[in-house]
Order: C-alpha cells, then structure tokens, then sequence
C-alpha cells in the first residue's frame, strides 16, 4: 500500500529539488563558459606546428610551442622522480603508523603544506637552489613542483591505503611475513589503482602552475640542452604571450591554454578510469 504524502511536504520536496537544479546549472554556467571560450579562440591556431616548432618573433607567421611543451614535460618528470616516491611513502607511514604524536605532526604539516600558496614554495626553491647556483634552472622548477605534489599524494595515499581491507594485513601476519614486506607487497598492491590515481592528480595539479616557475626554471625561447639551463614551459609561454600587446601573441596564448586543459582533461580522465578499475577488481 503506499502512503500518500502530504500536500505540503509535497511542495517543500518539489521547492528543494528546484533549488538543488538551480545550483548544478548555477555551477556548470563559469565551466562551459570557460571550455566555450578557450575551445573557439584556441582552435584558430591550433595546428601541427604547434607541436613542431619553436616561437617566432612578432610580424613573422607560424611558430608554436615545442620546446614549452617539452619543457613542462621534463620539469614534471624530475617534480615526479621528487614528489611521488615521497608522497607515497609518507602516505603509507601515515596510514600504517600514523598513530602518534610525530603522525599527527607529519600530517597537520601535510594538509598546512597543501594549502601554502604556490608562489612560497616558488621562493622557498629560489633561495635554497636558485640563489647557489646564480642561475634558473629545469632542476630547480622541478624541485619546486616536487615539493609541492608531497603532500597532495601523501594525503591521498594515506587515505586510499586505509580502505584496504584489515583481514589482508592479518592474513599476510599469519603467514609469517615481515610487516614491511606485507605493506609493500600486499597492502600497497591492493591498493595501488587508488594509489596511482593520487600520482595523476599531483602531476596534473603542479603541471598547471606559473608563479613557482617565475622563480626557478624562468624561461627559454628555445630548446633547453640541460637541466641547470632556464627551460621553457606552457605555463610560463602561456603566461607571457597572453600579458603581451601582440594580438597574435594572445591567440598563441589561447591555444596553448587549450592544449594544457587537453592535457589535464585526459590524465583526469585516465586517474578516474584507472580508480574505477582498482574499485571492480579489488574493494
């Protein structure tokens, strides 16, 4: 038998539902409005010497961003050689250990460092790289991005590893293994589709910054032959071109403000694929 609802909560049910509408269209309006106006004005240059070439001086046509895009490239693998294996060992200390004083030290820093603005970590790698070395460099970019994708995976590791499963932990105990080796090879492994996700979400997160870039690797209108050189990066081009009075600096700007957002949307995607594999497999 069903009950039938009362009048009035009836339309107090309907009023929140149209609330509730209201806010999703409210929030999706600043996002298509954002892919809108970077997709029209960053297709109008986007072709293969976008990818191939290196940037043209003003009043000469063609030219892209080659050796930014390399640049971001190398500056988030040496950001991931620093940050990953850190991250994902303080986050599994964190979620293994992280009963006493010292862990809740380590992870009130962690949250306090995921909140510092980019700009600091930018200054705080000038001064200990930048400065001794008296020169910019891809080393110290990537050292600045490393520092701050470790608390970003820690925190997410330390979570992703505290789903798993109890029983796993004890069984591997049973069995006579050595806890470290029933972290790493058990614990860790079950765990490692969450894991690799919190890895795509740290590089996309320091692979869209400018401000520590300023401060560290500058940047470079051509190709970079070392890592102790100033080193291009889209950020920084982006950055540059779009501030500039040039109007076909600023479409430049736009379309590659197109290709970064490409690029974050495919390793969002595949994090969020790779974490629902982990959740079809494994929880």
């Amino acid at each position: 038998m069903i009950i039938p609802t009362a009048p009035g909560r009836a339309r107090v049910d309907s009023l929140m539902r149209g609330l509730c509408w209201t806010a999703v269209a409210l929030a999706l309006v600043p996002l298509f409005s954002l892919l809108y106006l970077v997709v029209s004005k960053g297709m109008h240059r986007l072709d293969m010497d976008f990818f191939i070439h290196l940037p043209r001086p003003v009043g000469i046509p063609g030219g892209g961003m080659a050796n930014a895009l390399a640049g971001t490239l190398t500056l988030v693998l040496i950001a991931s050689l620093i940050g990953m294996p850190l991250g994902v060992g303080a986050g599994l200390y964190l979620s293994e250990f992280g009963d006493g004083r010292f862990a809740w030290s380590v992870r009130f820093c962690a949250d306090v460092l995921t909140g510092v603005p980019s700009i600091v970590t930018g200054i705080f790698a000038y001064d200990i790289i930048v400065k001794p070395m008296h020169s910019f460099s891809a080393l110290a970019g990537g050292f600045a991005l490393g520092t701050m994708m470790i608390p970003i995976i820690a925190r997410i590791t330390e979570e992703v590893v505290r789903l798993v499963p109890a029983n796993l932990r004890e069984a591997a105990l049973a069995l006579g293994i050595p806890r470290w080796k029933s972290i790493l090879f058990v614990v860790l492994r079950t765990a490692m589709g969450g894991v690799a996700t919190g890895l795509f979400l740290g590089a996309t997160r320091v692979a869209s910054e400018t401000a520590p870039l300023l401060f560290t690797s500058f940047n470079n209108q051509y190709w970079t032959k070392s890592l102790l050189q100033p080193t291009a990066s889209m950020t920084v081009q982006i950055f540059t071109y779009a501030i500039s009075p040039y109007e076909e600096w600023r479409d430049m700007a736009w379309t590659g403000a197109l290709v970064l957002l490409i690029i974050v949307l495919l390793a969002s995607m595949l994090s969020r694929l790779t974490l629902a594999k982990n959740k079809a497999g494994n929880f």
